[in-house]
């Protein structure tokens, strides 16, 4: 018997396969835009040089500023040069961290959006924004921060270096299996949940030995769609609340927290849901999801302890007092001394 559910995909419209990034122009004119301001970290500035080339006259500047975490500061510089270049519309090329900029300036000024993804991350999918001020990271929910239109243009991954292709696709997956044991969760989502999981779990192993394999490429980036939108859809539980409370707390690299973390997290929910923790096994096609996921992240280059991302040993236990306090729904309920002992592994890189 399949129990009553509902079910609000997202309004957005997406263009997926290699050579997109050529229409960005007329994405930009869908949506009514005649100023548009490209988005980027510092590191990706070229590729936003490429995409403001092709948005030729459309374009009226850059902000190469983009940081981990979408720190307010950050954003208000942001919103400084969207004001003097008169920005009608914004182009976000990168990672989360430009997808988190564009959806922060977005909250505060309802411009539209186009985002280029060129990891699996996955934020471009989300009406979720994560931001940070004073070492605390705070996340909403609102229509005014999900993308109008996403790019996925297989063909900006091929050069994708491989820790950020490991630590991005397990990011992915990580949505995936929350969506899984969601407060909220229904069929539609699990579906997609466990194929997203399935695409990436088989392509990452292989972009690890052929970064510019494009069929794997393309598997992975349609795993992260299928994640992303899980993430837009559903609640997240224990692990992304863990994730956002290390992140904020002592600056941890987003991609890399979750891929530490996601093992552990799926280990301390396992016996309260068995029907997800199946899902995730039947996609690793392995017989425990736990001990697949752990053999998945030792198949990919990455970190495999909080130490090795900067963590200080004494924060576990502030870590895990902020971890427990407003605590997101979750399959097991969150008590101090368990998600103590959990953080610990974690730190220490112990299975």
């Amino acid at each position: 018997m399949i129990a009553p559910f509902r079910y609000e995909p997202k309004p957005a419209r997406v263009l997926f396969g290699a050579g997109w990034l050529a229409d960005v122009a007329a994405a930009v004119s869908e949506l009514g835009g005649t100023r548009a301001l490209v988005l980027s970290t510092r590191g990706q500035n070229k590729l936003a040089e490429q995409v403001a080339s092709h948005l030729g006259a459309l374009a009226v500047g850059q902000f190469n500023g983009a940081t981990m975490h979408t720190p307010v500061a950050v954003t208000e510089e942001a919103l400084a040069h969207v004001a003097a270049m008169k920005a009608d519309c914004l182009v976000a090329v990168g990672g989360g961290s430009t997808i988190g900029l564009g959806k922060a300036i977005a909250l505060r000024t309802d411009l539209p959006q186009i985002a280029i993804p060129t990891t699996y991350a996955g934020s471009e999918m989300t009406d979720i924004l994560g931001e940070t001020k004073d070492g605390a990271k705070t996340t909403q929910r609102t229509p005014k921060v999900l993308p109008e239109t996403v790019i996925y243009d297989v063909d900006l991954t091929l050069r994708l270096p491989a820790v950020v292709s490991a630590t991005s696709g397990m990011n992915a997956i990580a949505h995936g299996v929350e969506a899984l044991y969601a407060a909220d969760t229904n069929p539609v989502i699990a579906l997609m949940a466990e194929d997203g999981i399935r695409r990436l779990a088989s392509a990452l192993p292989v972009i690890m030995t052929n970064l510019g394999n494009s069929e794997a490429r393309a598997q992975a980036m349609l795993g992260g769609f299928l994640c992303g939108t899980c993430l837009g859809s559903a609640a997240m539980a224990l692990h992304h609340k863990i994730c956002h409370v290390l992140g904020g707390m002592f600056n941890l690299p987003h991609a890399e927290t979750h891929t530490v973390m996601l093992p552990h997290t799926a280990a301390y929910n396992a016996e309260a849901a068995p029907a997800a923790m199946a899902a995730v096994a039947r996609a690793l096609g392995v017989n425990n999801a736990i001990t697949g996921l752990a053999a998945l992240k030792l198949k990919l280059v990455g970190p495999m302890s909080l130490a090795s991302l900067g963590m200080p040993e004494e924060g576990i236990e502030p870590a895990a007092r902020a971890a427990v306090a407003n605590p997101y729904p979750n399959p097991r309920a969150l008590g101090l001394e368990p998600i103590r002992a959990m953080i610990a592994r974690a730190f220490h890189g112990t299975a």
